[in-house]
């Protein structure tokens, strides 16, 4: 009876949209936490708090999707740019690119027979598809995705930033910026496990990471907020 074949799921599928999707809820949580505690810290009212919390979350959310779809798209055309470049190339000189390949093959391990046979058998069957996996390390996981990244860094960073506004909704005015910032440790707490998680790494060490930076631009931005308001 023939064995079933074993299907593997490698977590390294995920990586474009959880690197968004993390990076835009911390930014979401820090910067929209950061700018609540600083201008809380500044003894204003609850309405001047509110309106600088929701400014935060419209203004930051669209900036993520921006920079992440110009710079995800700088990494595309990059790639076009290669993969353009190759397919030249490989019409101009086939033979040279065969060579190339092989000796990519040698340098990871197989004998120079072999490796031309496997380079060739490559080139057979998708010779653009070789020189860009394995010669240019451009694949179908890791290939850039411009729109996703930029809807995920959006979402993400909306509802990241979400979270420490509600807090200061609801907590009393006079303990808003301890209330925003515990509570936004917690929340950077839960980011950090959830992808770490994600990602099939430890928990422990993103999670006091994102915790630790976290707490350093609450800080700074609420000392800022003490002085700024102290002065005026």
């Amino acid at each position: 009876m023939p064995r079933a074949l074993h299907l593997e799921r490698h977590l390294v599928a995920r990586i474009g949209w959880l690197r968004a999707a993390v990076l835009g809820a911390n930014d979401g949580i820090v910067s929209t936490a950061s700018l609540i505690v600083g201008v809380a810290s500044a003894a204003t009212g609850r309405p001047e708090i509110l309106i600088a919390g929701a400014a935060g979350l419209v203004a930051g959310a669209m900036s993520m999707a921006a920079g992440e779809y110009v710079s995800v798209s700088s990494q595309s055309d990059t790639e076009k740019a290669d993969l353009a470049r190759e397919t030249a190339e490989l019409a101009d000189d086939p033979e040279a690119e065969l060579r190339e390949l092989t000796g990519i093959y040698v340098s990871r391990g197989l004998d120079p027979a072999l490796a031309r046979q496997v380079a060739e058998q490559m080139t057979a069957r998708d010779a653009l598809g070789a020189h860009a996996r394995d010669e240019l390390g451009i694949s179908e996981v890791t290939s850039a995705r411009p729109i996703q990244a930029a809807l995920t860094s959006a979402l993400t960073f909306s509802v990241g930033a979400a979270l420490p506004l509600l807090v200061a909704i609801l907590a009393p005015l006079g303990l808003v910026p301890v209330a925003v910032s515990a509570a936004s440790l917690l929340f950077l707490a839960v980011l950090g496990a959830v992808g770490a998680r994600a990602g099939g790494a430890g928990m422990v060490r993103p999670t006091l990471r994102v915790m630790f930076w976290g707490a350093l631009a609450m800080a700074i931005t609420a000392g800022i907020g003490s002085l700024v308001g102290t002065a005026v």
